[in-house]
C-alpha cells in the first residue's frame, strides 16, 4: 500500500451551522475540499496573533466558530 502524504487523521464534530459556515467559506475561496479548507483555516489561525489563551476548566463547547445566544451577540451576528 502506498504511503500517505498526510498520515494523521483529525476528526472534529461541528454543528449544522458551523458546517454550513465552513462550506460557504470553502466555496467562496474555491478550496478543492473540506480538508483543504480546514487546513487553510488552521494555518491562518496558527499564524495569527491576538487571540486569547484558553483558561483552565473550559470545555470543547466553549470554542465554537459561530456566536451563540450566550455570547452577548444578537441574532445574525451583530451587536
Amino acid at each position: 500500500m502506498a504511503e500517505l502524504e498526510r498520515p494523521e487523521r483529525l476528526q472534529i464534530m461541528l454543528t449544522a451551522d458551523e458546517l454550513a459556515a465552513l462550506e460557504n467559506w470553502r466555496y467562496d475561496k474555491r478550496m478543492p475540499s473540506r480538508s483543504a479548507a480546514v487546513r487553510e483555516l488552521l494555518r491562518r489561525g496558527l499564524s495569527s496573533d491576538g487571540f486569547l489563551t484558553a483558561e483552565h476548566g473550559l470545555k470543547s463547547r466553549d470554542f465554537g466558530i459561530l456566536p451563540t445566544a450566550g455570547d452577548g451577540i444578537a441574532e445574525g451576528g451583530k451587536d
